[in-house]
């Protein structure tokens, strides 16, 4: 019996099977590396006030359901995305 896979995983493994994947030279150490930029990412260590109109903040807590996130880390994960330039949608 054979899994259903989604789009994204064939790509994955698709991926993988053509050899496109190479192991870290220093696993440890990029280890290490990733989990500060991890710490430094989710720090949390500043509070900001704003206002929004309440048609757009229920658009924002209904995309945040969506994608499985409190609605507050939902917003600050897209300020974090367009301040690296990073958003897309």
């Amino acid at each position: 019996m054979t899994a259903k896979l989604t789009k994204e995983e064939q790509e994955i493994l698709d991926s993988f099977e053509n050899g496109e994947w190479v192991p870290v030279a220093d696993l440890p150490e990029r280890r290490k590396e990733l989990a500060e930029y991890a710490r430094n990412t989710l720090k949390k260590d500043k509070r900001l006030n704003i206002r929004i109109s309440e048609r757009d903040l229920t658009e924002l807590q209904r995309k945040a359901i969506k994608e499985g996130l409190p609605y507050q880390t939902y917003i600050s994960s897209i300020l974090h995305k367009f301040i690296n330039g990073t958003l897309v949608e």
